[in-house]
């Protein structure tokens, strides 16, 4: 009893019976104190496991608020080991169960855009689940980069190569032991979602990626709703495999600035280079081919599909960050960076941090 006491008046159980556990269509929303005291419990590891795992899948059914989702957000935040760096990046949220099929290309295209100006960070943890494939983590450690960094640390690399790496185990560790129990859930959950949102460098601009336009909705109001949220603009688009790497063909590309209302286009990815499928960028080893092919468009070894696709990704990271008024003109800046070698030398600067 004075467990529950020290929380509110919500466990998890009472929640469900009483909240969120009567099913997708009858289901009610929590407030978002309900959400903030749910989440810390979890984060606390204080409900039955079997209980958290009704709780979770519960949610998954109903889906969760922009308000559910920014108290999880402003929890979480509490817990994260924040360090901005001088410089103001681009932060990249890509799902961290990562990709199985086709090749990581937000290495190469966030060094690319660094090249250009235009400062970029990733994080990832390693192995997560329900997927636990590739993520940024791994394409790093292939490449020969540190990757289990303190938040100083990536803070340091970020302003000194232009791109830098924020490791989960070592900024969120609460949502890093959740491990084992998401495991054991055997789908997704709304922590996939809010770890994504973490933003441990406190960027201005969050880059996403989304498989339907509502879902993007929702991630913006999520970042209006959270009372921890720094970022004054958000920019999600269609992402290969939920990642953040844009996929051929017509791309729905969604845009929030701080006091506007949401915006949205479309880019023809054939008109920038991407005139191939899909299955064109599918590899055999996620990983390592991900890390040869960065380092082959970036030294100029390399002139197909994979060095096209890495030059459009660095040219929507660009214009996310403010430094081109549309995809064309990030993309001749992307072109000229590979061009010059100066996207060579930030692989070598990253691998020498």
């Amino acid at each position: 009893m004075a467990v529950e006491q020290s929380y509110g008046e919500w466990p998890l159980k009472r929640l469900m019976t009483e909240v969120v556990g009567s099913g997708h269509k009858s289901a009610d929303d929590m407030t978002r104190e309900q959400a903030e005291e749910a989440f810390q419990r979890i984060l606390d590891d204080e409900p039955d496991p079997t209980t958290l795992g009704a709780f979770l899948l519960a949610n998954r059914w109903k889906r969760n608020t922009p308000e559910e989702l920014g108290a999880f957000v402003d929890v979480m935040a509490e817990g994260v080991d924040h360090a901005a760096p001088d410089c103001d990046p681009v932060d990249c949220g890509a799902n961290y169960d990562g990709k199985g099929r086709s090749a990581i290309f937000g290495v190469g295209a966030g060094l690319v855009a660094a090249a250009a100006g235009t400062p970029v960070v990733a994080h990832s943890g390693d192995r997560v689940p329900t997927q636990k494939q590739d993520a940024y983590k791994h394409v790093l450690d292939e490449l020969g980069v540190r990757t289990d960094l303190s938040s100083e640390e990536s803070a340091d690399m970020t302003d000194e190569v232009g791109f830098g790496f924020y490791y989960q185990p070592n900024f969120a560790p609460e949502v890093d032991a959740l491990e084992d129990r998401r495991e054991e859930m055997g789908v997704r959950t709304f922590i996939n979602t809010i770890e994504t949102l973490a933003n441990p460098a406190e960027a201005s601009t969050h880059l996403g990626s989304f498989y339907h336009l509502p879902y993007a909705k929702r991630i913006i109001d999520t970042f209006q709703e959270a009372e921890t949220a720094t970022v004054d603009r958000v920019v999600m688009f269609q992402g290969m495999e939920g990642y953040d790497d844009v996929r051929p063909g017509s791309t729905k590309v969604a845009v929030w600035n701080e006091g506007e209302e949401m915006d949205d286009f479309d880019i023809e990815t054939p008109e920038y280079g991407m005139d191939f499928e899909e299955e064109d960028l599918h590899v055999d080893d996620v990983a390592a081919d991900s890390a040869t092919i960065t380092e082959d468009v970036l030294t100029g070894e390399r002139d197909d599909e994979f060095a096209d696709a890495i030059a459009v990704n660095a040219a929507l990271r660009i214009y996310a960050g403010g430094d081109a008024e549309d995809i064309d003109a990030g993309l001749q800046q992307a072109r000229e960076a590979l061009e010059s070698g100066a996207a060579a030398e930030k692989l070598e600067e990253l691998r020498d941090f």
